[in-house]
């Protein structure tokens, strides 16, 4: 109950920034995923927060997503995209934002397809989703990687 609570207040929390970076496309990201604050998210980092939002939604700790615990991915997603409004996966419906929820499906996380997703495959799907978003290949992501167009 506590990491739900922490979920939530994350969320309304998180909405108000969202908001105000709306002007800059991946703003938002950035600052969820950048580890220290230098305004770059590097591979480490990423697999760091996927790391974390895997132990934030692995209820039960039992080192795999359930389907409960899959459904509270889709209504955080859900909850993240109103509160941002345009968000990253509104618009074109291509963007970055896409990819990355994408990545919340256990499809792209089931690297060996047995049907089950572990803290393991979650986090080793990290590389996928950061090379599908780092456009330019330099093994940063900036906003300009996340960008429109």
């Amino acid at each position: 109950m506590t990491r739900i609570l922490s979920m939530l207040v994350a969320v309304v929390v998180g909405a108000g920034a969202a908001v105000a970076q709306q002007a800059i496309p991946g703003a938002y990201f950035i600052e969820q995923w950048d580890g220290d604050g230098d305004g770059r998210v590097t591979p480490e980092e990423a697999r760091q927060k996927r790391a974390d939002v895997f132990g934030m939604f692995d209820q039960n700790e039992d080192d795999l997503l359930q389907p409960a615990e899959w459904a509270m991915i889709a209504d955080h997603l859900a909850a993240e995209n109103a509160a941002q409004g345009q968000g990253l996966a509104k618009g074109m419906g291509q963007g970055p934002g896409t990819k990355v929820r994408e990545a919340m499906q256990p499809p792209f996380n089931d690297l060996d397809g047995d049907g089950e997703v572990t803290s393991r495959e979650f986090t080793e799907a990290t590389d996928k989703l950061f090379s599908a978003l780092d456009r330019n290949g330099d093994g940063l992501l900036t906003v300009d990687d996340l960008g429109r167009g």
